[in-house]
């Protein structure tokens, strides 16, 4: 799908486009100051992953998330866990690494699944990387490039070509097309040319560099939408737009979650046949993740204060301050948890949640979780 800039309803846009930076920046600017953003931001990783997989009609509970996160599931983990998981690593790498890698060459390699194969850091032992090609969901992480990786290959390059020479043979052309792993035709689409998609959403990311970022988020969540780039990491695009509110400075301080925010939005405004109205419908999402963030943060800075009144007079070896930070980094804890965070016993974590007065979020007589609301 190309865009024609020059045609977007600007009158129309305009509004929306500058009550959602208000709100934007204002989250960004109150996470700034903030003592409890890293758990606001890894609550919200948590709550956007989820989001993810129920706007492809997928259903995983944020506990059994949790739970997986932590190496602690109740039971074998089902397959859209799997991705929701996938979806939560590659937050948590983008984040962590430089505002700007995201969008870069390098960084576009490694989350498409074109880069080199090493796990995330985080990862669970036996996921995999994240490779298309190969249908899997999990993220590439290289923290320690070998710099002389592309030398020893071209010296090794040019000896082959000179062994072949020397025999006899014909030399090889030096630019050989890189050989495409073998995809299941049950499972993919074999016409489907996701590099060829990837370049036309990476032009567009060129030619909108002069609108408004809001504007701009809008128009490339909407066009990986439309060009359907990846075949099973469609959940991929919208991390790359809060990247580039995050690269942009109106999102500095956290990673938007716009899978969250587009929950909130009819699937009718989201699929609408008119762009203009698509358009709005992504300003409308950001605008959305931004009140839900909002208030998210209030409601964990007062959770934080009713619960350190019950720190007043601990002994300085209490380890109840440990399990507020805790609680305050996980949108539930489980027995499992506090035991191996605070390394006590199950019964010590037992009293322990019990002193801090935590509200139990399952409902169930075993593998119980707590947390605040």
């Amino acid at each position: 799908m190309t865009y024609d800039i020059a045609k977007l309803a600007l009158e129309t846009l305009i509004g929306p486009v500058a009550r959602a930076t208000e709100l934007l920046a204002r989250l960004d600017e109150r996470l700034f100051r903030s003592p409890i953003r890293e758990g606001w931001i890894e609550r919200q990783n948590f709550a956007d992953a989820t989001a993810a997989l129920w706007l492809e009609g997928e259903l995983v509970h944020l506990e059994d998330l949790v739970l997986h996160d932590a190496h602690m599931d109740v039971r074998a983990p089902t397959h859209e866990l799997t991705r929701a998981h996938a979806v939560l690593r590659v937050r948590r790498q983008i984040i962590s690494r430089a505002p700007d890698w995201a969008l870069s060459r390098e960084g576009l390699r490694q989350l498409t699944g074109r880069g080199a194969v090493e796990p995330a850091e985080g990862g669970r032992e036996g996921e995999g990387s994240f490779v298309p090609a190969l249908g899997a969901d999990e993220p590439i992480d290289t923290d320690e490039p070998d710099p002389l990786a592309q030398e020893l290959a071209a010296i090794d390059a040019v000896l082959e070509r000179s062994t072949k020479v020397l025999e006899g043979g014909t030399a090889a052309a030096r630019k050989e097309a890189a050989p495409k792993a073998d995809r299941p035709a049950l499972v993919y689409d074999l016409d489907w040319d996701e590099d060829a998609r990837l370049a036309e959403w990476q032009g567009v990311l060129g030619e909108t560099r002069q609108l408004p970022v809001i504007l701009r988020a809008a128009v490339l969540f909407d066009t990986w939408s439309s060009i359907e780039v990846l075949q099973h990491a469609s959940w991929l695009g919208p991390l790359l737009v809060s990247a580039l509110l995050r690269q942009e400075g109106l999102a500095g301080c956290h990673l938007a979650s716009l899978h969250l925010g587009a929950k909130n939005i009819p699937r009718e405004r989201r699929r609408a046949r008119n762009r203009d109205d698509r358009l709005l419908a992504c300003i409308d999402a950001v605008q959305e993740a931004a009140l839900a963030g909002l208030k998210e943060h209030d409601r964990l800075v007062l959770a934080k204060s009713q619960m350190e009144r019950r720190l007043r007079e601990r002994r300085v070896s209490s380890k109840l301050p440990d399990l507020v930070e805790l609680v305050m980094s996980r949108p539930l804890v489980s027995t499992g948890m506090i035991q191996e965070t605070l390394k006590v016993s199950k019964q010590g974590a037992l009293n322990l949640v019990g002193e801090l007065g935590l509200r139990e979020m399952t409902g169930r007589g075993r593998f119980r979780a707590w947390g605040v609301i």
